[in-house]
């Protein structure tokens, strides 16, 4: 009998919650889903928050995973570090597919609310510069524009000074023996990454000799894995824009669709798409 009211109580611990945090409150409902606060009367401007929100939610868990990839892969723990960046490509594909939701969004439905964003513009998203920063991809003057933001200025300053995400994998390659120019290895890491001999050397003998560099081999893939998902959402990220807006010039005063464009000629980590070439 004690047995059982033992097992009672345990019960009664876990299935009562009228004491205890709600599931409302763990994830602090009331604050999130009162966020999407519309400026017009157009039913469409939901959807073009939510898209956004629910965005900018996705590359919170994408750095908070990078972060933790990076960190892994300078204690030597790679195979920690491969969950994490497959996590980050899984979670790519459901930001790719927010764009499938926001080009239902015809021009004429956004030209009913565009002028109550003012000068808002997804450029101005300091988490996509931050996933940009951890990826390798320095620009100083994204930095300029936060300036009057302290606390998000000191986020982006910490990550644009430290090494990116191919950086530590480079490094890595030369723990492993591999033979790194030392201009790579102790360059300036607020520099954006630029293609170099020695790692693309030391890249093609991986992929030459898989069994033999098996981890290194997996963390190449994992990395190619990333940029190919970033280099979709560009993509369809450019198309959406094109779709709805065209060629205007977008809010915030950036190019728009030319600037999107122009970005999908870059690369993360050069030397792991040209040694395809070559192998």
């Amino acid at each position: 009998m004690a047995k059982e009211n033992k097992f009672a109580s345990e019960k009664s611990i876990h299935t009562d919650f009228s004491k205890k945090m709600t599931y409302g409150d763990y994830l602090q409902l009331d604050s999130l889903l009162s966020s999407q606060k519309t400026l017009s009367d157009h039913h469409d401007e939901m959807l073009f928050i939510t898209i956004h929100h629910v965005s900018e939610l996705w590359l919170k868990l994408i750095i908070h995973e990078i972060q933790a990839a990076i960190s892994a892969i300078q204690n030597g723990n790679l195979q920690t570090s491969f969950k994490m960046l497959a996590r980050v490509s899984k979670i790519q594909s459901q930001i790719i597919q927010a764009w499938d939701v926001l080009s239902t969004l015809t021009p004429a439905e956004y030209m009913e609310f565009r002028d109550k964003l003012g000068n808002a513009s997804g450029f101005q998203s300091y988490q996509y510069r931050l996933v940009e920063f951890v990826l390798g991809y320095k620009t100083p003057y994204i930095l300029k524009i936060y300036k009057n933001k302290p606390e998000v200025y000191a986020v982006l300053k910490e990550a644009y000074e430290a090494p990116g995400l191919y950086d530590v994998a480079i490094q890595a390659i030369a723990k492993e023996g591999f033979s790194i120019n030392n201009s790579v290895l102790y360059r300036d890491f607020s520099k954006t990454y630029e293609k170099d001999n020695s790692v693309e050397e030391a890249w093609l003998t991986i992929y030459k000799n898989v069994d033999k560099y098996w981890e290194l081999y997996q963390l190449g893939e994992k990395l190619v894995d990333i940029e190919d998902w970033f280099q979709q959402w560009r993509f369809r990220h450019m198309k959406t824009v094109e779709r709805i807006i065209g060629h205007k010039t977008g809010t915030g005063g950036s190019s728009g669709v030319g600037y999107l464009k122009k970005v999908l000629d870059h690369y993360f980590f050069p030397e792991l798409w040209g040694l395809r070439t070559k192998i």
